[in-house]
């Protein structure tokens, strides 16, 4: 019907009460459910937002600041955005902001995390996540009263909420699996020194060595990008076996060894870490340990927000798994 498209399509024209209608329940209902209140039983607000969808209702911003005291505005901090990795939680995290019904705003700290911060000061965010390579700045910088924090790839004891992947652990699998596969060793063409992600899964390698009586080779670092994995390959001339600490690496890495004759897997054994989504159409297809970089997020979103809105206190640290993905980089001795 032409008047019902029409109310549909303009969601100033659905108030609270049209919604509480369709889901039959009351204004102070729906107004919880707007508002992230806990006290709504799950069946409750399922319906309650099956409602708003249904109508085309969304919250008006401005007006729903003023009753909660909120921006309904969380901040993204990042050092740079040309890694896989960052983009990827960039995209993941805009979209769990938004299913919490929060916007996001994104500042970079290329000129210092404390004026990062003093610019989400000024646009009065709720709270902030901090990205990886950012991590790393926020023990030693004052930041504005009030600004709750959740930090992406930090140490559990770095002093607040902090999220990251099993690094660790996903390191270990790739190491024991090239292990298993007949190799007297593993090398690892490692991240830059001072990335906390790049220190763990150099951990979980060296570990993984040591667990197995064997001397750890010496570490060929890189920068995460695909140039620095095409030079690191000199360096690697005597591997049968190598763990990169990212795909991007591990993909320099394919293009160098091809160039020098060495084929893969049948001469080198590749894995990656990331799993990033072109990682099946390199050539070999890329064995790699996955990181769920939508889980990471909505990991990190949630403990913000639930935070702000007094659900609970943001989580001290909170780890996420990782899972090896087998393809064709690796083979048996």
């Amino acid at each position: 019907m032409p008047g019902s498209d029409r109310g549909r399509s303009s969601s100033r024209r659905v108030s609270m009460a049209m919604v509480a209608e369709r889901a039959g329940v009351s204004g102070q209902t729906v107004s919880r459910v707007v508002n992230g209140s806990p006290r709504v039983d799950p069946d409750t607000r399922a319906r309650v937002e099956t409602a708003m969808v249904e109508l085309g209702y969304r919250p008006h911003r401005a007006a729903r600041a003023l009753r909660t005291g909120r921006s309904q505005t969380i901040g993204l901090v990042v050092t740079t955005l040309s890694t896989v990795g960052n983009s990827r939680m960039l995209q993941a995290t805009a979209e769990a902001a938004a299913e919490r019904g929060y916007a996001l705003t994104l500042v970079t700290a290329a000129r210092g995390i404390g004026e990062a911060f003093d610019r989400l000061a000024e646009q009065e965010v709720d709270g902030a996540i901090v990205l990886n390579e950012a991590s790393a700045l926020v023990s030693d910088t004052e930041r504005p009263s009030g600004l709750r924090l959740v930090v992406v790839d930090a140490p559990t004891e770095a002093g607040f909420a902090s999220v990251h992947s099993d690094h660790a652990g996903g390191a270990a699998a790739a190491t024991e699996r090239l292990l298993e596969l007949g190799h007297s060793t593993v090398h690892h063409l490692a991240g830059p020194a001072d990335s906390f992600a790049a220190m763990e899964r150099e951990r979980g390698w060296r570990e993984t060595l040591a667990a197995a009586g064997i001397d750890a080779p010496p570490v060929v670092r890189g920068d995460w990008s695909a140039d620095s994995g095409h030079r690191a390959a000199a360096a690697l001339t005597a591997a049968t076996a190598v763990f990169s600490a990212n795909d991007q690496m591990a993909l320099g890495l394919l293009r160098a060894l091809s160039d020098a004759g060495r084929r893969v897997p049948e001469d080198v054994s590749v894995i990656g870490f990331d799993d990033v989504p072109d990682a099946a159409n390199y050539r070999p297809p890329l064995t790699t340990i996955r990181q769920d970089f939508t889980a990471l997020a909505q990991c990190a979103v949630s403990s913000l927000i639930d935070a702000i809105e007094g659900v609970s206190k943001a989580r001290a640290a909170s780890v996420v798994g990782t899972e090896l993905v087998e393809r064709a980089s690796t083979t048996s001795r």
